[in-house]
């Protein structure tokens, strides 16, 4: 009786059903899919009158526009890299775009805001004009190395503008040779695939079974028909440019100094410069950040935001490194103040009005706006109203150059700068001279 009813009490073994369709590649798609967007640009078209010559010529300022349209300029892809609506795509995507859409997975439609790029790289950065606390699936990075030759690999994207797609293939090669300084990357610094990337495919993901991001989609190449061989900028350098694009030197215009890795928490300080704010502060390579004012940096978007929070500049660094844990406090320079510091110089961005006066496109050079007195922009005979064209032989229409260029100088350094100046040589009739200036730097 007894063994009657344990045998009734025994619980029954059911059989689960297992969809067999839903294998890794299934599975990482669905993770990653709502990460992927579509990006379209358009540019606007401008129409002068006839008369455009003569006025550039005469009066040296640019013809009254007539009219101006806007049309469709290209597409391409893109991926969510933070909730808050941070993507990223290529550069090339956006080169020559005025305004940019991006579509999400879900069908909604968000117009974009270009923040910055590289063209080194071919990398460049969106952000969702989206409604205050609103909230995004963002794509998780893989770690800088982990690649293996031969793993399957999925590219996901908008081929020829025909909507979110994935293919699928294997790693089939990692980047040839070393990191080459400054020169602009090409196929043997890319990964290489054999999973189809076509038109369209540009900014979209490259990722691994885990769905993580390993790549971000940036050529096809194809010889005479034959198959295609696929091409995607390496988690390393996307890592690489995340680190300066949430710099506060890049979205701020304040020099820290230190360069920071990996985008998600831990975050550890890679680089050190020299006589930097950073520097001055104490931190070190190595150094794991904790917390920023008190609170917790999860990745360079909340590091960049906490470190640049304060109206004084300065913050407080909790850092950790070999078990001990400390705190530093630094103090950010705005680039106008080490502009100042380093040259004896106030410079602005140049107005239309007044790149047109000189001939010269916006954004291709800096306004001289003061001179200190007996600073050495003074004792090299600068003055207002002369442009700034570059700086050690770099071209510069921005204060970043300029102060990234100065930071790396100590006192003494020689600079050579590139200018432009204006001397009026009959009524309504004015002379460029270009030329170069030797300073000293304080």
């Amino acid at each position: 009786m007894a063994a009657a009813l344990l045998a009734a009490m025994t619980p029954r073994t059911f059989a689960i059903e297992v969809d067999i369709r839903r294998d890794a590649t299934v599975e990482a798609t669905a993770k990653t899919l709502p990460s992927v967007v579509n990006v379209a640009t358009t540019t606007i078209v401008e129409y002068r009158d006839a008369y455009q010559d003569w006025f550039l010529r005469f009066y040296g300022r640019r013809a009254p526009v007539v009219g101006r349209r806007e049309e469709p300029e290209g597409i391409g892809s893109g991926v969510i890299i933070d909730e808050d609506g941070w993507i990223l795509t290529n550069y090339h995507v956006l080169q020559r775009a005025s305004r940019v859409f991006v579509k999400l997975g879900d069908g909604k439609v968000y117009e974009a805001e270009k923040r910055v790029a590289t063209t080194q790289k071919d990398v460049a950065l969106l952000k969702l004009l989206a409604k205050p606390g609103e909230k995004f699936p963002a794509i998780k990075l893989a770690k800088d190395d982990d690649l293996l030759l031969g793993e399957t690999v999925l590219a996901l994207g908008n081929p020829y503008g025909l909507g979110t797609s994935v293919t699928r293939g294997i790693l089939s090669s990692k980047n040839r040779r070393p990191a080459s300084g400054d020169e602009p990357l090409g196929t043997q610094d890319w990964l290489q695939t054999d999973a189809d990337i076509n038109p369209g495919n540009s900014g979209g993901p490259l990722i691994n079974l885990r769905g993580e991001l390993i790549g971000i989609n940036v050529a096809v190449y194809r010889a005479e028909q034959g198959m295609g061989v696929g091409f995607a900028i390496p988690v390393k350098q996307v890592s690489a440019a995340l680190s300066e694009f949430f710099s506060p030197e890049v979205k701020d215009a304040l020099w820290f100094g230190a360069s920071v890795g990996g985008f998600r928490a831990p975050l550890r300080i890679t680089e050190i410069q020299a006589g930097s704010p950073a520097d001055k502060a104490g931190l070190r390579v190595g150094e794991r950040i904790l917390r920023i004012n008190g609170e917790l940096a999860e990745s360079l978007v909340d590091f960049n935001r906490l470190l640049t929070a304060n109206k004084d500049h300065t913050a407080k660094l909790q850092v950790q490194q070999s078990g001990e844990t400390r705190t530093a406090e630094v103090k950010l320079v705005p680039f106008d103040d080490l502009i100042r510091q380093k040259l004896g110089l106030t410079l602005l961005r140049l107005s239309d009005q007044t790149a047109a006066s000189y001939q010269i496109n916006p954004g291709a050079a800096l306004f001289i706006e003061k001179v200190e007195p007996r600073s050495p922009a003074d004792k090299a005979q600068l003055e207002r109203g002369i442009l700034l064209t570059g700086i050690d032989g770099e071209t510069t229409g921005d204060l970043l150059n300029v102060a990234l260029a100065l930071s790396r100088k100590k006192a003494g350094d020689r600079v050579s700068l590139s200018v432009v100046m204006q001397r009026r040589v009959a009524p309504g009739y004015a002379e460029l001279r270009q030329g170069m200036v030797e300073l000293t730097v304080r």
